[in-house]
């Protein structure tokens, strides 16, 4: 049995205020019925793809992007907080630092045979000489985030070279750092340059880290030695976040949703993360600022994520013990329309078994409220790690269950994926992941209106009731989850 819906209740006119009905001035604004089914038909691919026209149009005025710190990001704002405005939503736009990073060399030389590299966000400086030193490579059989990958082998001093995959790009070069490691190379785990990745914070970063093509890799563990020189900058700037709250519903059990606005600098980011912020922002504009709800539903949109979650980070730092223990559940929506694209949910109760444990509890119950949602459109969903690379990140650290829906982004879609789905086998689900080409003509939209009335689906139930089968503990229970995680 499905936590209880309005299934078929009619629309609920709310007029916002100084609105006239006059035929000479705007009409009164209709919002849709404030449950799953309601709000998840009000969502339509049409009004997504607005909103990313209009996401699109802000990049190409400011140098092809609308990455943190820039004009462009400036301008996603203004037209997300007009359009949040315009249905009654009073909005707050918090300012946060965060770091800003450079590379102005990157160069990798095997015994004289330069190799492409790319520093990735953070990596600490080298020299302009660079740091020559022995080649250590993780096991065929290891991925480096953990120190036994290495176990019997001596990194003091060294380059350690390991695959992509599994867990965040920090964690492997903190790994090797501890171990001693001068600097790190991580290969790509895919045909191709690994060309963009960050190692989340300055803070993080220990030792200088690049990424080199998966073609590239087997030279360089053949080599004995590398000279690696990654000169680099890392500066301190500000960014916003976006955060709108409906006036009504208890602030008890708040539902908050979010998704990052920020694209990184070298494309428009329209898929990553323009879907998730269409989808969450068309979902607001449905619902209105005063809705017949059980719980408030407060709307976030995150600056800085592509420069390691910041905006998300600050925001959950920022809250008191009660906001948090007020807060039932996260829904985070990270590119939901992707070229080749996966129907994801986040795996709550690790039943796939695969990297991070189970989310907090509650999360598996997420889970099966998209999962079951989309198995009504005839859709089987497949789990997603909650591999720390999206914005749930804080939110779980504190104890706050999440999910929501992911289309894929640069892991490889199976051939079983692909039987079901459609697309391409042994591809990456997003081949225009972190580049310019990540574009509204590159997005699915198939998959944007399916996961697109997903996220409104989702939001809209949680919104009438946070308890029953599908929902998260509150109460003495929560208090209770919250304090043995």
């Amino acid at each position: 049995m499905r936590i209880s819906l309005l299934a078929g209740s009619a629309v609920t006119v709310l007029i916002l205020a100084g609105c006239s009905s006059t035929s000479d001035e705007e009409p009164a604004r209709v919002f849709a019925t404030p449950d799953g089914q309601g709000l998840s038909a009000a969502v339509t691919e049409e009004a997504l793809v607005g909103h990313l026209e209009e996401l699109e149009s802000i990049a190409a005025e400011h140098d092809g992007n609308r990455a943190a710190g820039t004009a462009g990001y400036d301008a996603s704002v203004d037209y997300v907080v007009s359009q949040l405005e315009s249905a009654g939503f009073e909005v707050t736009t918090p300012e946060f630092e965060f770091e800003t990073f450079e590379a102005q060399t990157q160069t990798l030389s095997l015994a004289g045979t330069e190799i492409p590299v790319f520093a990735l966000s953070y990596s600490p400086t080298t020299t302009a000489e660079g740091i020559t030193a022995r080649v250590v490579g993780a096991p065929a059989d290891a991925d480096g985030c953990e120190a036994t990958d290495y176990a019997g082998l001596d990194l003091a001093g060294a380059v350690a070279v390991v695959p992509r995959g599994v867990c965040p790009f920090g964690v492997k070069q903190t790994v090797a750092a501890e171990l001693g490691a001068a600097a790190a190379i991580i290969v790509n785990n895919e045909p191709g340059p690994l060309d963009s990745g960050t190692l989340g914070d300055a803070e993080t970063a220990q030792i200088p880290t690049g990424g080199v093509s998966q073609e590239d890799g087997a030279a360089v563990l053949a080599a004995p030695e590398v000279t690696l020189t990654l000169v680099t900058e890392t500066d301190t700037t500000m960014s916003r976040n976006i955060i709108a709250q409906t006036t009504t519903g208890s602030t008890e059990n708040v539902v908050v949703t979010g998704a990052h606005l920020d694209s990184v600098p070298e494309g428009p980011g329209i898929n990553d993360n323009g879907t998730g912020t269409a989808a969450v922002l068309e979902t607001a504009l449905q619902m209105g600022s005063a809705p017949e709800v059980t719980n408030a539903v407060r709307f976030a949109f995150w600056g800085a994520e592509e420069n390691g979650l910041v905006g998300s980070t600050k925001y959950v730092e920022g809250l008191s013990d009660e906001d948090k223990r007020n807060i039932a559940l996260y829904l985070n929506f990270d590119m939901i329309g992707s070229n080749n694209a996966g129907y994801l949910a986040y795996d709550g109760d690790d039943s796939d078994q695969v990297g991070e444990p189970a989310g907090p509890a509650g999360s598996d119950a997420i889970e099966r409220t998209f999962v079951e949602r989309l198995a009504e459109e005839g859709v089987a969903v497949d789990g997603t790690d909650f591999d720390g690379r999206s914005d749930y990140g804080p939110f779980i650290e504190v104890g706050i269950p999440a999910g929501g829906v992911f289309s894929g982004a640069d892991e490889n879609k199976t051939a079983e994926q692909a039987e079901k789905w459609g697309g391409t086998a042994d591809q990456t689900f997003d081949e225009n992941y972190h580049t310019d080409q990540d574009t509204l003509a590159n997005v699915d939209r198939a998959a944007l209106a399916k996961n697109g009335a997903a996220v409104a689906y989702g939001i809209g139930v949680y919104a009438q009731s946070v308890e029953g089968p599908n929902g998260v503990p509150v109460g003495a229970e929560r208090e209770a989850a919250r304090a043995e995680g």
